[in-house]
């Protein structure tokens, strides 16, 4: 499939779909691998469904940052214009999960925003590795506190999907990437 091809379908599923077209997409694309990743990439959502959908703008999450397959910011956090890598290890999954209204309201939201640098951190939080995904082995994002893989495909050169594989959850968090800074 041509890069333009993708790009345009890739645009026909944002900012919603269904799970299938979004996963049939995803199936689509090639592999990519980690060194192909190293950068500071911005991120969105295919909402199809998945409790996380929505979850992301409002606490102001911005993207990842791929320093090396060993050095990965796996949040970045954007606040007046800065943006600064966050540590996955002290945001409540648990809580979020069980109460997902209230952890996507707008009060919750500002909440974060205003508690966010604190979760600042100077220390890579995730690694890249190549993983086998729904039959196809790509880089994917390991985190090092969630039982989370961030499963990866390449929709262009500067342009990735991605599946949240989460423990627990049969269906993936489906997001994009975009990169905005090479290495």
């Amino acid at each position: 499939m041509p890069a333009i091809d993708t790009l345009a379908r890739l645009a026909a599923l944002e900012p919603a779909a269904p799970l299938a077209e979004a996963l049939a997409f995803y199936d689509s694309l090639p592999p990519i691998e980690p060194e192909a990743m190293i950068g500071r990439w911005h991120g969105g959502e295919i909402a199809t469904g998945h409790l996380y959908d929505g979850l992301l703008q409002p606490s102001g999450w911005w993207g990842k940052e791929f320093r090396s397959a060993d050095d990965v910011d796996p949040l970045l956090f954007e606040r007046g214009g800065t943006i600064f890598a966050g540590n996955p290890a002290l945001i409540p999954l648990g809580l979020i999960e069980r109460f997902p209204t209230i952890a996507k309201s707008a009060a919750a939201g500002a909440l974060f925003r205003t508690v966010s640098p604190l979760l600042r951190t100077g220390k890579p939080r995730a690694r890249l590795r190549i993983l086998t995904y729904r039959g196809v082995s790509s880089a994917a994002m390991l985190y090092d506190a969630h039982p989370i893989a961030d499963c990866f495909r390449r929709v262009s050169g500067d342009v990735l999907i991605g599946a949240m594989d989460i423990r627990g959850h049969a269906d993936p968090y489906i997001f994009t990437l975009r990169r905005t800074a090479p290495a």
